[in-house]
């Protein structure tokens, strides 16, 4: 072990350079830990797992069956799945990485007696340090001799006064210097720290995102129905004496066509498109999926300085006049004369009150003496001579203490104090200001007026929390400050102003675990309120357990260590403008613009991008069901190779006709092959990830994912796909017929390998024109698509199309432009049955609920 002793004990000049890099190899850099994976493993994690291993298991089926194109085509899909996801993954790391590199903090630091900034990461235990005020300070330090100073500690504790340390007293990293400068020895850095120590007690806390939870359930939802559909498919095909690993080949194939292997990719690609979007809007996301909660947030609670309010005293227009003759321009003006107006201000309210008036004409008024603000007279006095000569005092104070002066206090008493009370009822900060008539009248006092302050609301905040309203948030504000100021500020801000206490809280140590009774014991309450006053860290942590346990979807603001339990409850946990590095680790989002009304802009963004994610869900469950029935009953119900193409009723198992006139191969069972369906994989893949481009309105109402809805209208509209896909196949095989469908079309006899390429153009026209029925509750055309959309399907059917007009490949066989045309109307008047479908049900849907 080192002997901390003789670590800390530091001469003034500081440690040797060569010294701190000794030991900045032993206790490594002073900054808080990040678990980070390298981008090898997470490339790695993207071949691993249910999708990709059932791409592993076609690719080993091909291998066994010496199926060479087949194997190289699925080894390239899994590269592509997998390449594509890990760069999307990347991509959406890269804001976080950049606003972390952004926060690169600084220290003045002692080396080889010479003062210089470095990064703070490197400083190490025994470093000497200046704190100066206004500056942070960069890890525990034990204060070296010398001038007291001043120390805010409210992000560590939530104190609001800044606390007076002296030698010997040990400032915590997270705080700030307020007020003096004093030199001090660095005690412990990063994880040792008392700020690291309280961080990494947080982000020992990792739950499922409510996302994935999603994900995971509409995945398993369709693997389920895959795998019993595939698995029927499998028995049936062996059973009827299908070679064992053709059978298997087919099947699996089947599967990675039908399971979304993308669904992961495409909505992380939407979400890391979106956090670049936030990131441009000032607010950054932490966790990608924080954009999928907030899209569903229906409840806000704010905090009042700084976000809903400046977080700077004005004065207000409100100046009460207790003199007959005197205005507000003398008020304020003897209240500038009571301070040295030609000194910079010592204090806040000298600054306000200097900042009230142009001070140039004061230059014809002379200060003879000046008595500084006293905390026990509470009050401060100056004797001016005026500009024609004549001497007088003025003072500025307490209120109470300016109407004991004045010489008609009998006269006005009744009056001042019921303003005073009436002000203070309101949270409105008061500055009495008196004068006398000259010398002369020694003690004949006049009490001149009120000035009155207030730290105000943003100029943005009232029409921020309308829009909230709007758009089905409710808000309430959480806040340290007297229950009098909240009030006023909830009034000025159209809130409401019920604003309770934290007596009406339980008390509760967030260490111990929350009962899970707070949500049925307090919930009533706490709904109740339009605020909470005096609140305490912990009561912050308690009023988002409260709600949550009540079903709400929760955001909280906070912006220090002591908001970070809070923030990390939270549903949607928002750093604000300014905030500590651990409120900001513990944060989904992080706001680096000041106010509510970024978070406003963020959640319509985040509805938008919702709905992007919503209708991919939507389109890719409507193929899996339109790939999986399909060939489930082509395969049951149709023979291809035990009939001619003539009079064909289809009947499971047998056939009226004989095959005796066609010589081509014919499969037992009809099938596409293995390219087949990888290309309609790829390209559909390929061209969704364009969804996160897509033209969307956001809601107007906090967004949930109502699951059956989304299977009912993706159900509807696979169905619909799978009987226009099945009425074709019926046609094609039956081309042979003279007065048959097709030859009624001017479209002749089929080979099979021609049937087989008529349905592939079709399946893949079906798929792309899902798209566009998907991405809107009404009929299609009542909203334009994104252009990036419009572009990638229009390539995607145009390569399909070319593809099977040109098929440079075996297994089928290229068709004609005329066929090819014809594919194209079916599918058409297909797309706007299916978009009526949805209509319908959509419409039904509504009167249901």
């Amino acid at each position: 072990g080192v002997d901390k002793r003789s670590l800390l004990d530091t001469g003034e000049a500081g440690l040797s350079t060569v010294e701190a890099s000794r030991r900045l190899k032993i206790f490594g850099p002073n900054e808080l830990e990040s678990k980070e994976k390298s981008p090898w493993l997470k490339l790695a994690e993207q071949f691993w797992g249910p999708m990709p291993i059932m791409i592993w298991l076609a690719i080993l089926v091909e291998a066994i069956t010496k199926d060479v194109p087949d194997f190289f085509v699925l080894l390239f899909l899994q590269l592509l799945n997998g390449t594509v996801g890990w760069y999307e993954e990347l991509k959406a790391g890269n804001a976080v990485a950049a606003l972390k590199a952004s926060l690169k903090p600084e220290a003045q630091v002692i080396r080889d007696g010479v003062h210089q900034t470095i990064n703070a990461a490197l400083l190490v235990p025994g470093d000497r340090v200046t704190l100066s005020a206004g500056s942070a300070v960069p890890a525990d330090c034990d204060l070296c001799e010398g001038n007291p100073v001043q120390i805010d500690q409210a992000a560590l504790t939530g104190e609001s006064f800044p606390v007076t340390m002296a030698t010997g007293d040990n400032a915590k990293m997270g705080s700030t210097v307020v007020r003096g400068e004093v030199e001090a020895v660095v005690s412990a850095t990063g994880g040792q720290t008392f700020f690291g120590k309280t961080a990494s007690l947080i982000s020992s806390v990792d739950e499922v995102s409510h996302f994935q939870k999603i994900l995971i359930r509409i995945t398993m939802f369709l693997m389920a129905i895959s795998f019993v559909l595939v698995g029927f498919c499998l028995g049936y095909l062996i059973y009827n004496g299908e070679d064992f690993l053709e059978a298997i080949a087919f099947c699996v194939v089947l599967l990675v066509a039908s399971i979304p292997i993308a669904m992961q990719v495409v909505c992380t690609s939407t979400m890391a498109l979106g956090s670049r979007k936030l990131a441009e809007e000032k607010v950054i996301v932490t966790q990608l999926q924080s954009i999928e909660t907030l899209s569903g947030m229906n409840m806000l609670c704010s905090d009042k300085t700084g976000t809903l309010t400046r977080n700077k005293m004005e004065l207000q227009d409100d100046l009460p006049i207790f003199h007959p003759t005197a205005t507000r321009e003398e008020v304020l003006v003897t209240a500038a004369l009571s301070a040295k107006w030609k000194e910079p201000p010592k204090d806040a309210l000298d600054t306000l009150v200097l900042n009230a008036i142009d001070l140039r004409p004061l230059d014809q008024y002379t200060m003879m003496d000046h008595l500084p603000f006293d905390p026990s007279v509470k009050r401060t006095e100056s004797k001016i001579r005026g500009p024609d000569g004549k001497v007088f005092k003025v003072t500025k104070g307490a209120p109470q203490i300016i109407l004991a002066l004045a010489h008609n206090v009998t006269e006005i008493q009744e009056e001042v104090e019921a303003k005073v009370l009436d002000l203070a009822r309101r949270g409105i900060r008061s500055l009495a200001v008196g004068r006398t008539s000259d010398e002369e009248a020694d003690g004949g006092w006049v009490f001149l007026g009120i000035m009155t302050f207030l730290d105000p609301p943003r100029h943005d905040t009232k029409r921020t929390i309308e829009l909230a309203h709007q758009n089905g948030i409710g808000v309430k504000m959480i806040t340290g400050d007297q229950a009098a100021i909240a009030v006023e500020t909830c009034r000025m801000l159209g809130m409401g102003t019920t604003i309770l206490g934290t007596d009406v809280l339980p008390t509760a140590n967030v260490q111990d675990g929350l009962s899970t009774t707070l949500g049925a014991d307090y919930g009533a309450i706490v709904e109740s309120a339009d605020g909470f006053a005096q609140v305490f860290p912990e009561h912050k942590f308690l009023i988002v357990e409260v709600l949550r346990q009540r079903g709400w979807v929760c955001g909280m603001t906070g912006d220090g260590v002591n908001d970070a339990p809070a923030l990390k409850k939270a549903d949607v946990g928002i750093a604000v403008e300014g905030s500590t590095d651990a409120a900001r680790a513990a944060a989904d989002i992080v706001l680096t613009q000041p106010g509510l009304s970024v978070i406003i802009n963020a959640i319509t963004l985040s509805r938008k991008i919702f709905q992007r994610m919503r209708n991919y869900v939507t389109y890719r469950i409507a193929c899996t069901i339109q790939l999986l029935m399909f060939f489930f009953i082509s395969v049951l119900l149709f023979h291809p190779d035990s009939c001619r193409f003539q009079h064909f009723i289809p009947r499971v198992g047998e056939c009226p006709y004989n095959n005796n006139e066609s010589t081509e191969a014919v499969d037992p069972y009809f099938k596409l092959p293995v390219i087949a369906l990888v290309l309609i994989t790829i390209l559909n893949d390929g061209t969704i990830i364009s969804i996160a481009y897509d033209n969307v309105v956001p809601s107007k109402r906090p967004e949930t994912w109502n699951l059956p809805r989304i299977y009912w209208v993706s159900t509807t509209l696979g169905l619909i796909a799978v009987a226009s896909s099945l009425l074709l196949l019926f046609w094609g095989l039956d081309s042979w017929n003279e007065t048959g469908v097709l030859a009624y079309f001017g479209v002749g006899e089929l080979p099979y390998d021609q049937v087989m390429m008529m349905m592939y153009l079709k399946i893949s026209l079906s798929d792309f024109m899902t798209v566009f029925t998907a991405r809107t509750e009404g009929l299609f055309f009542t909203r334009a698509p994104g252009r990036l959309l419009a572009v990638a399907a229009c390539f995607a059917t145009v390569v399909s199309t070319l593809l099977a007009v040109f098929w440079p490949f075996t297994e089928m066989e290229a068709i004609s432009f005329k066929l090819a045309g014809f594919v194209w109307v079916y599918c058409l008047i297909w797309f706007f049955i299916q978009d009526l479908g949805k209509v319908l049900l959509v419409f039904l849907l509504e009167h249901i609920d």
